[in-house]
């Protein structure tokens, strides 16, 4: 089991980092122009992160059904959930892309842009919103090829986009002198590279499956409606997660832009952990779904248990790491001293934040191998309570505040879903 584990986990933890490396390039880039070009890519990438994220279940849906689907050895039921998913693909980047500008609009206000810093988060947004299709293709061949047990595509497809994505925005920014436009026009082009790069894979792969495929069983009513109940629960549950980092980063605006350089920079702490222990999220998804299709119990709970193991192991590393080094890492991000100045304050904060936030990862993948959307989605919107309480409960310490604030709100999240899982199990839902 522990080798199956790793078979899954490292090709995810390796191309999962280089996810982060793309947002600590553009938070560097721009960190070598000034301290609204950080902001302004940050509160980009923040509008992205809640549009994207808030459709995260194109992959986290996908993974669950597929695995489920794998584990029954039902080749046309994997066929089918690709259908739907790229189906839903078509329809939610068709709307993304009629209702750009009033979802630009009512981002650049929530977010509380102005003046020189709104117009910079404008440019970023109007050439980047153009990637929708192939980001949210992605997700959904992401989703199933990790359903199907390879982790080897998935790694191939981020390390070829990312890859892309970091020459080409170096070469527009530094080369050709552009700023926040290079960055954006970089990761459009690499995630129309990525998707093509993804249909070629799948036919090379698995073309064979395209036997199974009628068009009639993708509409097919009892499936349809369990694909969309799934994948409605995902939503809401990303939604929340989505708004709790979207009033992160706004609350972090109204502090100045001195506070939200600070918090951008101290964010890629976050990433670089999330993305490194959801390598082991992503390995819990496609064992406890195969197994639970597989209708093999206590294979399951072994591969919770392990899961669990390897995760909190990295995030005890990710942890001494920051509390030793982290003066060190903030250099990487920018060479501005009142920057750097303003954030060694505050990076206890990232020693901590891999202990106690790396829980609620592991039961996100527990819960999408098992399909308990439901779950995923009412403990998330508990935990967004205990994340608005706690903000308001300290916002007298300002920065400090919403730092303890993220904290607990990663906490909580994990202890909501340990307690839901003690009292289900694998009957969760």
């Amino acid at each position: 089991m522990n080798k199956e584990i790793l078979r899954l986990a490292i090709p995810n933890i390796i191309s999962n980092i280089s996810v982060p490396l793309l947002s600590s390039v553009d938070t560097a880039l721009m960190g070598r122009l000034s301290e609204l070009h950080i902001g302004a890519v940050g509160i980009g990438s923040m509008i992205f992160n809640f549009i994207y994220w808030n459709f995260g279940f194109l992959r986290m849906g996908t993974t669950g059904l597929t695995a489920q689907a794998f584990g029954a050895q039902d080749d046309s039921a994997q066929t089918h959930t690709l259908g739907r998913a790229l189906l839903v693909v078509l329809v939610v980047a068709a709307g993304l892309l009629l209702f750009q500008w009033p979802f630009g609009e009512a981002s650049f206000f929530l977010m509380n842009a102005t003046g020189e810093q709104e117009a910079l988060v404008a440019e970023y947004f109007y050439i980047r919103i153009w990637a929708a299709p192939a980001t949210l293709g992605l997700y959904a061949f992401m989703g199933w090829f990790f359903g199907v047990q390879n982790a080897i595509y998935p790694l191939i497809l981020t390390v070829v986009i990312n890859g892309i994505n970091i020459v080409l925005s170096l070469y527009f920014v530094q080369g050709l002198g552009m700023d926040v436009d290079g960055v954006a026009y970089g990761t459009v082009i690499a995630q129309y590279s990525g998707l093509l790069l993804a249909l070629g894979l799948f036919y090379y792969r698995y073309g064979y499956l395209l036997q199974h495929f009628q068009k009639a069983a993708i509409l097919q009513g009892e499936k349809l409606k369990k694909f969309l109940r799934i994948n409605a629960d995902i939503f809401i549950r990303t939604l929340a997660l989505t708004a709790a980092f979207a009033f992160f980063y706004s609350q972090s605006a109204a502090e100045g832009d001195m506070a939200l350089a600070v918090n951008t920079i101290l964010l890629q702490f976050l990433n670089w952990m999330s993305y490194g222990v959801d390598g082991f999220a992503f390995a819990s998804e496609s064992l406890v779904g195969k197994y639970k299709g597989a209708a093999d119990d206590s294979k399951t709970d072994r591969a919770i248990r392990l899961s669990f193991g390897w995760g909190m192991s990295l995030a005890l590393l990710f942890s001494l790491v920051y509390w030793f080094f982290g003066a060190e890492l903030l250099r990487v991000f920018t060479n501005q001293a009142d920057v750097l100045a303003a954030a060694r304050p505050f990076l206890f904060w990232m020693a901590l934040l891999p202990f106690f936030g790396t829980p609620c990862y592991i039961w996100d993948g527990v819960f999408i191998g098992l399909t308990a959307s439901r779950a995923m989605r009412n403990s998330m919107i508990l935990a967004f309570v205990v994340f608005i309480s706690v903000y308001f409960a300290t916002i007298s310490l300002g920065n400090h505040g919403l730092w303890l604030t993220l904290l607990l709100f990663l906490a909580a999240r994990g202890g909501i879903q340990f307690w839901m899982f003690t009292r289900k199990g694998l009957g969760l839902r």
